[in-house]
């Protein structure tokens, strides 16, 4: 073992004491977007038969549409994902549509979609008193998702606050996202062309008329409003959904406002409430530029990925920075990206998650010190891996199921780079030892992952970082 995996070790060793300390958290709230992921593995037989029902969208001449307007439009984005072997996301258009699809496609598997339902179940599943959880529809299909367990509330038709998993607002329309899976190796016919995919992907049909326009749930709103308890935390997200101009009228930035509002009405109830935006992959340029303006300086913290600070780097004008960042998606310059967007986002933390490291800026004084904020990023980094490795974490036999894994080598490297350059703009830097670095304006904290070599899912797992970071640094 290494001098800096033997370091590691001793930082790891308290991960099962920070997250015994998470069920003194009085309540977090997870809001806005939550949908049901229907998965369902397309195998060339299976193919055949959606072809045969769909009918044959003539694929020599796709006309550049990316979006489900008919049955036959499905088979069409499917063909392009599994041509090239890559994912993308389609919207289904009509309400007829969509019902085909419930009734030819079907799924193998249902899990909970969304950021926010993701980061709820976490939540609840860590201990956390009150988990309060937005959910623009909730029928029973939607709530069989949630964790089964009192602690994780939602509202009820009434605007009661009811245990997530046990409400049926049955008139709610199900918000399905059919992630349609496919092996590379397999060989489909279309027409007269065979086509063999390159590589095992997916390819995403989502139905979600709601969360498309950052639908907020009324009831839910009053519930929260009338809930006893202090709100400590609130982790934001959904708004990666958004256009600019909303289908049925209205704007982006409308809804970005109107969500302020109400989250501002909370921190009243709650002086003390920490707001957290979780950036997500954000197709609309104009809604990305919004997003960085608007919660800039009104959140106090910021997650993102590696992709999601290139992109953010890219609408705000800085295109060497996001170029040297997809050149070369190192530590290094992933660090001088991450600063450039916390010295202009206003926020007193921001955390970037990449494979093999996560890194925390927070401003000098801030609320949690730097060995709090790394004893809850080593705590996402143990349940990420239990979740990757394990599946899920719904139960709570399995959130220390990667405790006691080494850190990966990789992430040892790219910790000890860090290192090294910030060595070199400050004349000292034990960042690879301790994972802290103390600069004049802010601090650093950066934690290497814990690697599973063969994950059984990688789905959530962001959201999973970003919120356990946030909420074990206390």
């Amino acid at each position: 073992m290494s001098s800096i995996q033997e370091h590691w070790r001793g930082h790891y060793a308290g991960v099962p004491a920070t997250l015994a300390s998470l069920q003194g958290i009085e309540s977090v709230l997870s809001v806005f977007n939550t949908n049901i992921d229907a998965v369902r593995t397309i195998t060339p037989e299976v193919f055949q038969a959606l072809v045969e029902q769909a009918g044959d969208p003539g694929i020599g001449g796709d006309d550049g549409r990316r979006e489900i307007a008919s049955p036959a439009d499905l088979v069409r984005g499917f063909v392009a994902c599994f041509r090239g072997g890559i994912a993308q996301e389609w919207l289904v258009t009509g309400e007829e549509t969509y019902r085909w699809l419930d009734a030819h496609v079907g799924y193998d598997r249902l899990q909970m979609g969304g950021q926010g339902g993701i980061i709820a179940n976490v939540m609840a599943t860590c201990g956390i008193r009150s988990v309060l959880v937005h959910a623009a529809s909730l029928p029973a299909q939607q709530g069989a998702l949630f964790v089964d367990r009192p602690n994780l509330l939602s509202a009820t038709g009434d605007g009661r606050l009811a245990p997530a998993h046990r409400i049926d607002r049955a008139a709610d329309v199900p918000l399905v996202h059919w992630i349609l899976e496919f092996r590379r190796g397999d060989t489909i016919r279309i027409g007269s062309e065979e086509i063999t995919c390159p590589k095992s992907n997916r390819f995403i049909a989502t139905w979600d008329p709601l969360n498309f326009t950052l639908s907020i749930d009324s009831n839910f709103v009053e519930a929260v409003d009338a809930h006893e308890s202090p709100l400590e935390y609130c982790m934001l997200s959904g708004y990666q959904m958004l256009s600019e101009q909303l289908a049925g009228g209205g704007t982006s930035l409308e809804r970005i406002a109107a969500s302020k509002r109400i989250v501002d009405r909370w921190r009243e109830k709650s002086p003390g409430l920490v707001v957290h935006f979780e950036f997500a992959s954000t197709q609309d340029a104009v809604v990305r530029r919004q997003l960085f303006a608007e919660m800039g300086g009104w959140a106090d913290s910021m997650g993102l990925n590696e992709q999601e600070l290139i992109d953010v780097l890219e609408v705000a004008g800085e295109a060497d920075l996001a170029a040297a960042c997809r050149r070369s998606p190192s530590s290094v310059d992933l660090f001088e990206g991450l600063r450039w967007v916390f010295e202009h986002a206003g926020v007193s933390r921001i955390q970037l998650h990449f494979f093999g490291l996560y890194l925390t800026l927070q401003k000098k004084g801030h609320r949690h010190d730097p060995v709090q904020t790394r004893n809850g990023m080593t705590l996402a980094a143990t349940i990420a891996a239990s979740k990757a490795g394990t599946g899920s974490i719904d139960t709570t036999e399995n959130l220390l199921w990667a405790h006691g894994h080494p850190i990966g080598e990789a992430a040892g490297r790219e910790l000890t780079a860090l290192a090294e350059h910030l060595a070199r703009s400050d004349g000292e830097s034990r960042l690879a030892e301790t994972g802290i670095h103390e600069g004049e304006r802010f601090d650093v904290v950066a934690v290497p992952t814990i690697i599973v070599d063969d994950p059984v899912t990688l789905v959530g797992m962001g959201d999973t970082i970003s919120s356990l970071s946030l909420v074990g640094a206390r």
